[in-house]
């Protein structure tokens, strides 16, 4: 079960998406289904969307809305250094810092960091941003947990962390700069309601540059060092989310040391049950 927000011409709305159709659901302000978010509370969001979808309605096609990033008021977080590829990029962009990201990789406490509020984050079709004072920068394709309020797992979507690795490899405190800006995170196209997934699950990775495939790859889940439920307990530690949280796992793909994005490049992100979010680049 996928579920979508989206822009009508009537207004922003909140769907389930069947195959090639979406359903809108009856939220109503002052009901306790107003938001996409209040589904996610739901004790059993599944059962929730059952009662909300609209049946008389006509269902739309995707060429008929615009697909919005599938967030409400929830914070976006990130994990690092959760994949083995991931570590040995982030020990060759910072040879000061690599005994710490080796050591992090092995620790049991994670690296996790704020990536992004709402209004940083970028819809599926829309555009993700490179800093002006950056050289180097790379998409970063995540599969991303949506928790509730509760730390309960719910959800996932995608998630593109945009980094620039020239600046944290510079110096690792740099790493906000490098990775929290505006424009820096896109979230969508869906949020597939489930509480795990397989271990084969695949994430692709695909860049275009005018047209042509500048860089490709595949990782899957079963690469992932730490599991999900270690990430929430940490996060969650000392910690409360009241509108609930985004939390992106982390990377296993990495481009090669001499790529770097450029204005106009087209990136995809597919994992296959939740979809593809595609975005283009712009700078400044």
């Amino acid at each position: 079960m996928k579920l979508v927000k989206f822009q009508t011409s009537a207004g922003i709305k909140t769907g389930l998406w069947e195959n090639d159709a979406i359903v809108p659901l009856r939220l109503e302000p002052g009901t306790p289904f107003a938001t996409l978010a209040d589904i996610l509370e739901a004790d059993d969001p599944a059962a929730a969307v059952h009662e909300l979808v609209d049946r008389r309605a006509t269902p739309y096609t995707t060429a008929e809305i615009d697909l919005l990033a599938p967030i409400d008021r929830q914070e976006v977080w990130a994990a690092g250094v959760t994949y083995l590829r991931s570590r040995a990029a982030r020990m060759e962009e910072s040879e000061g810092a690599a005994r710490f990201y080796d050591l992090v990789y092995e620790a049991p406490r994670p690296e996790l960091f704020f990536k992004a509020n709402p209004h940083r984050v970028v819809d599926p079709g829309g555009a993700v941003r490179i800093r002006r004072d950056a050289a180097w920068n790379v998409p970063e394709p995540e599969l991303t947990l949506v928790l509730n309020s509760r730390m309960k797992l719910v959800g996932f979507t995608i998630g593109n962390d945009m980094s620039s690795r020239d600046i944290e490899g510079e110096n690792p405190l740099y790493l906000p700069q490098a990775k929290v800006y505006d424009g820096s995170c896109a979230l969508g196209p869906a949020i597939l309601l489930a509480d795990d997934l397989p271990k084969q699950t695949e994430i692709k990775l695909t860049v275009r540059r005018q047209r042509e495939v500048a860089f490709t790859d595949t990782t899957n889940l079963g690469q992932m060092a730490r599991t999900f439920d270690d990430l929430i307990g940490w996060l969650a530690r000392d910690n409360s989310f009241p509108e609930g949280a985004f939390l992106l796992t982390g990377t296993g793909i990495v481009p090669k040391d001499d790529f770097t994005l450029l204005p106009q490049d087209e990136i995809e992100i597919t994992i296959e049950p939740i979809g593809t979010l595609a975005n283009t680049v712009v700078q400044g």
